[in-house]
């Protein structure tokens, strides 16, 4: 491995903030005919080929980040009882796991290619050079993340992968980690990249070191090479960085609109985003055409879960099950505001075309509230309710009453044809990796407590309560249920509950939704309320059991399951047929 980012030279230039048209959507320049990345030209054109693939479909124009948390029991898709997070759909031909494990290798080539083929005298590059090659390293370092956190043990390459090389076995996930940490680590310290990215869709330094704290947090929750204080001390460490260089925006909701992304505040708080920001060439996807109404006019086919919506709490900082604020006939009545800004339900409104098209969004009836009436394009009027009466997919139907709103606040385009750019890692990640980073080492001290409550804060909550202070699992809790609440759609939650080990417990029981058409929300009452107190993993957790009360909710997903073998993702299995030294578990 080329050692090079010791000797980079600190302070490279940052340059304005541009969009990403600049570097995804120009055409090639000319390089180096003798060597193609030996010149600035051919190493950026390089990189750049390394950030297309960023963006590959996972499914029907949604790219991988925006599906990742729907393979969690945090979310679902629309397909019953066959789909990752439900357990079942977990094998070695699941074509969610194939596309996942082939678009990250890819990257994984393509930035060892650039790699391979680049100089080795830090002296005989340029500034622009440098950086370049920083970010080979740094996507690399990010493909590699997400293939580990998903596989575990796999083959590992550091250079562009030779014939003989193509039977590799897998490589402990503790060797890919160490080296993977050591190389950002070098970059990182270097400086060679600029804080904030020099333009939209690229990544900086901070991006960098907050990719160090996943990787640490990951390895040390998995206590991979029985390494587990160490690894949480380096994520601890690198979150601090992270920390220290940035702030939280003012207001959690303009994260995700064009307005608000462009906001001084909003900037510094992401670290890295795919960029589909206005261009020469127009980039789009349709994460939030899968996440609308058919009432709307969407496809409705992925879904938030109860294990999510549950985990927000009332405005006094209280769970549902310990609030007196919780009334169960309006669960959005008293919510944490990120509720509202992640997920939409039963009446609730739902808004769309730069605001001139309303709906009241309903689970039981046959018509819903709509506006404007299109006789005089105004008034509320009553109209067919696609989401009950439709044939296709809905939140209703193959939901559980719930549509994710994170990104769907945007009511300035279509969509079916959304430029949002898609946020891979920001500053509240940082504080709240910090903050579980030390209460696992049992350092829990005041800045751990002001890492979570500035989190909360921003978001319009208050403190969370003295009493948890000092105590480690009360505080696991708290810092546990801000990543859901927090980070929900970002692409974490699916990597959480495995690092957490609670497959077994989120996928105890089948899915539970909306009360059932006899009973309606109206005719709940707290007694008809899940507990989430049944084993003390329960309780820390936030999951709750609907044994007691199943008969008053909307079941799917019956056959909901967990094995061990759950822990990591099957390798595909084209590439086992090819590769007679790879094999997966028992039971796959």
């Amino acid at each position: 491995m080329k050692k090079i980012f010791n000797t980079i030279i600190v302070g490279a230039a940052a340059l304005a903030l541009s969009s990403c048209s600049d570097f995804l959507d120009r055409k090639s320049s000319a390089y180096d005919s003798d060597g193609f990345y030996l010149s600035d030209a051919g190493m950026s054109d390089g990189v750049t080929g390394v950030y297309r693939l960023l963006q590959y479909n996972q499914n029907w124009d949604v790219p991988q980040i925006a599906m990742q948390d729907v393979y969690s029991p945090y979310g679902l898709q629309a397909e019953e009882n066959n789909t990752i997070g439900a357990g079942a759909g977990l094998t070695p031909d699941q074509s969610y796991v194939t596309t996942y494990w082939a678009g990250h290798w890819a990257i994984v080539a393509r930035a060892n290619n650039v790699i391979t083929g680049a100089k080795t005298d830090p002296n005989d590059m340029s500034d622009v050079y440098k950086r370049r090659l920083a970010e080979a390293y740094f996507l690399r370092g990010y493909a590699y993340y997400n293939l580990v956190q998903a596989f575990g043990d796999i083959p590992f390459f550091t250079r562009s992968v030779t014939p003989e090389q193509y039977h590799e076995p897998r490589t402990d996930k503790t060797i890919i980690a160490d080296q993977m940490i050591k190389e950002l680590t070098a970059i990182a310290e270097s400086g060679v990249l600029p804080w904030q990215p020099e333009q939209l869709g690229r990544t900086g330094n901070g991006a960098v070191w907050n990719l160090i704290a996943r990787w640490a947090l990951l390895a040390g929750s998995h206590n991979f090479g029985n390494k587990g204080s160490e690894y949480f001390k380096t994520a601890a460490n690198a979150a601090k960085q992270v920390m220290d260089n940035t702030g939280l925006a003012n207001n959690y909701g303009d994260l995700f609109t064009h307005a608000g992304q462009a906001k001084g505040d909003v900037r510094k708080e992401i670290l890295w985003e795919y960029s589909y920001a206005d261009g020469s060439v127009r980039h789009t996807h349709r994460t939030r055409y899968g996440h609308t109404s058919r009432t709307a006019g969407g496809s409705s086919v992925r879904f938030p879960s109860t294990m999510l919506a549950v985990c927000f709490e009332c405005t006094d900082g209280k769970r549902i099950d310990e609030s007196p604020l919780f009334d169960p006939k309006q669960p959005q009545k008293n919510r944490d505001p990120r509720f509202r800004h992640t997920i939409l339900m039963h009446a609730d409104t739902f808004v769309w075309n730069n605001g001139n098209n309303k709906c009241v969004l309903n689970v039981y009836d046959q018509n819903s509230r709509q506006f404007p009436n299109p006789r005089n394009k105004k008034n509320w009027y009553s109209a067919g309710n696609v989401d009950v009466t439709g044939t296709g997919y809905s939140f209703a139907r193959q939901g559980v009453g719930y549509l994710w709103n994170k990104y769907n606040e945007d009511l300035t385009e279509s969509f079916a044809e959304s430029t949002i750019d898609l946020i891979v890692m920001r500053a509240a990640e940082a504080y709240l990796t910090y903050a579980e980073a030390k209460i696992e080492l049992g350092e829990m001290d005041e800045s751990v407590y002001k890492a979570i409550n500035d989190v909360r804060h921003r978001a319009g909550m208050p403190d969370f309560d003295e009493a948890r202070k000092g105590n480690q699992d009360k505080m696991r809790q708290i810092v546990r249920r801000e990543r859901k609440v927090e980070l929900a759609m970002e692409g974490v939650l699916v990597t959480d509950f495995r690092r957490w080990g609670i497959g077994d417990i989120l996928n105890a029981e089948p899915t539970y939704g909306q009360p059932i058409a006899e009973i309606g929300y109206e005719g709940l009452t707290k007694a008809d309320m899940p507990t989430f107190t049944t084993t003390p993993r329960h309780d820390l957790n936030d999951v709750p059991v609907f044994e007691a009360v199943k008969d008053k909710y909307t079941m799917r997903d019956a056959h909901r399951c967990w094995a061990e073998r759950f822990q990591w993702w099957p390798i595909p299995r084209a590439d086992l047929d090819r590769n007679p030294n790879l094999s997966n578990p028992p039971g796959y």
